[in-house]
């Protein structure tokens, strides 16, 4: 249409006039349509809204108003695109039916949502509602309220108190039962609850009858027993110490691979699950789905369990099955490693930063100590510029150096050899450290490592405070490939965007992840403040 007469009328494409942008959905003024003409634009590309329409932001917020159940709130529209978020973390439920009806309704209207008891963070993003036109007939938008009513619903995560038997052998190694006990805390705790007691016994009906009733009469009201042996069938040892302590069995086994030997049962008013032995690994099974499921009291039941086998066979099935043996070592918690970068040139601090000194100690030195102290292994450093410097300043410290000849080109180069020489291990994940953190901790890391164990879903894992994002960044094995393909100077940031729902934020409160050195003027600040935190 001629732009003298656009007034009012949605822009259908981008324009510049002169100095102005004027981005396509803008409804336009009488000045942008002057600015327009200024700039010799005779005519623009159009829509104007026909009577029984409404504009694409309005449509948008009413079928995202629509959406909202307990615990979800809807951002403003912008653009025709209305988000949801959660108010705290839990677990997400989504009426399918509804969903599919309405995105049935009218091509216009699309509502895209997190997958059903999907486990989330706090504010995390979990539908969208996007009108794909300028406007959308008002008819359909109310079609659309009207099959969505309610349809996304936060159960927040439960405070359980968790309790856990652990059967043995006498042959059964105590470190195993440890790593075991480690991987169920940061399970537990991942779901807003808490493991707060561990019986090891016997691997005997009796004694694992007794222990049930023990971590009952102390209050626990999840109870968790993770046998030597895999549970083969009702009267195996914890079937039958359940009915033996007054229980009951909902189900033995499942339609997820792995976590087919999975139990659901009852003791009084207490769930309790018998815990597939591939649970001693940090991966994904069906024990997280029935464990997230119970811990934000979402009701589960024999027909729930049974009506899982579509999606049911997770990642890597190839890797299993799991040695039917009691030898809880074959079961070993993947690891995460640590990569190092400290290739740089440090031109902005004139040369040799990673060697300046800070509390008497080089900058590098702190940083690859903090990693060491924490669970991650190995410790990978990639040198570049200053290789020899590097080296001598971590003598005596358990590395492995990998060497960039390629430094000048960019931290992509870094981080390739990196990524490369994690990859030839078998490490299930890496912690990518910046050299220069002076005031990163061990604690720091192991948080990091904790919300990986704890919510598998989620590959990439980045630490925040006061809703800023910082280092380092953990990313799980699946992302290799992709980080090997980087080039010139910049990290893996450019991939999270490709993977927004992999992504885990951890809010650790400390501006220690924030900082790093990268000036003469940082360094003499940093050697003025104390750490924030010890």
């Amino acid at each position: 249409m001629a732009a003298a007469e656009a007034v009012g009328a949605v822009l259908a494409h981008t324009l510049h006039a002169a100095d102005r942008v004027l981005k396509k959905g803008t409804v336009l003024t009488a000045a942008d349509v002057a600015a327009l003409a200024a700039a010799g634009h005779a005519t623009v590309v159009c829509a104007r809204l026909e009577p029984g329409e409404l504009d694409e932001d309005t449509a948008a917020a009413i079928v995202a108003a629509a959406l909202v159940g307990p615990g979800v709130r809807a951002a403003a529209a912008r653009t025709g695109r209305a988000n949801l978020h959660v108010t705290a973390a839990g677990l997400v439920t989504i009426d399918g039916a509804a969903i599919a009806g309405a995105n049935a309704i009218d091509e216009a209207i699309t509502v895209a949502t997190v997958a059903a008891h999907a486990p989330v963070a706090a504010d995390e993003l979990v539908a969208t509602v996007k009108i794909i036109p300028f406007a959308a007939a008002a008819a359909s938008v109310a079609a659309a309220a009207a099959a969505v009513r309610g349809a996304v619903t936060l159960h927040p995560w439960r405070a359980r108190r968790a309790g856990l038997v652990l059967t043995r052998f006498a042959d059964t190694a105590a470190a195993a039962l440890e790593r075991t006990i480690a991987v169920q805390r940061a399970r537990v705790a991942g779901c807003g609850g808490a493991l707060v007691q561990t019986l090891q016994v016997e691997h005997d009906v009796g004694a694992v009858a007794a222990a049930l009733a023990a971590l009952r009469a102390d209050g626990c009201d999840l109870l968790l027993a993770l046998g030597a042996s895999a549970i083969m069938d009702r009267r195996d040892v914890i079937p039958a110490a359940l009915v033996a302590a007054g229980g009951a069995l909902v189900r033995l086994g499942m339609p997820v691979d792995p976590g087919n030997l999975l139990l659901l049962g009852a003791l009084g008013d207490a769930t309790v699950i018998g815990v597939p032995g591939c649970a001693r690994s940090r991966k994904r099974s069906g024990f997280d789905w029935v464990l997230e499921r119970v811990c934000a009291d979402v009701p589960i039941t024999a027909a729930d369990l049974a009506g899982l086998g579509v999606g049911g066979l997770l990642d890597e099935p190839a890797a299993r099955p799991s040695p039917r043996s009691g030898d809880a070592a074959a079961a070993e918690a993947p690891r995460v490693a640590a990569i190092v970068l400290a290739a740089g040139r440090g031109t902005r601090m004139g040369g040799g930063k990673l060697t300046a000194l800070l509390d008497g100690e080089p900058l590098i030195r702190r940083t690859v100590a903090a990693v060491q102290a924490s669970a991650a292994r190995p410790v990978v450093v990639v040198t570049g510029a200053d290789a020899d410097g590097v080296r001598a300043a971590l003598a005596g410290l358990d590395v492995t150096f990998a060497h960039n000849p390629d430094f000048a080109d960019g931290l992509s180069t870094s981080l390739r050899v990196g990524v490369a020489a994690v990859a030839a291990t078998d490490a299930d994940a890496a912690l990518v450290c910046l050299g220069d953190m002076p005031r990163v901790t061990a604690a720091h890391l192991d948080a990091l490592i904790a919300a990986a164990a704890a919510a598998p879903a989620r590959s990439i894992i980045i630490p925040t405070c006061a809703r800023k994002r910082g280092n380092p960044i953990l990313w799980a094995r699946r992302h290799f490939a992709d980080m090997m393909t980087l080039t010139g100077d910049v990290g893996a940031r450019a991939l999270i965007d490709r993977d927004p729902d992999r992504v885990q934020l951890v809010e650790l409160d400390d501006p220690a992840i924030l900082l790093d050195v990268d000036t003469p003027a940082a360094l003499a600040a940093v050697r003025a403040a104390p750490p924030a935190r010890s």
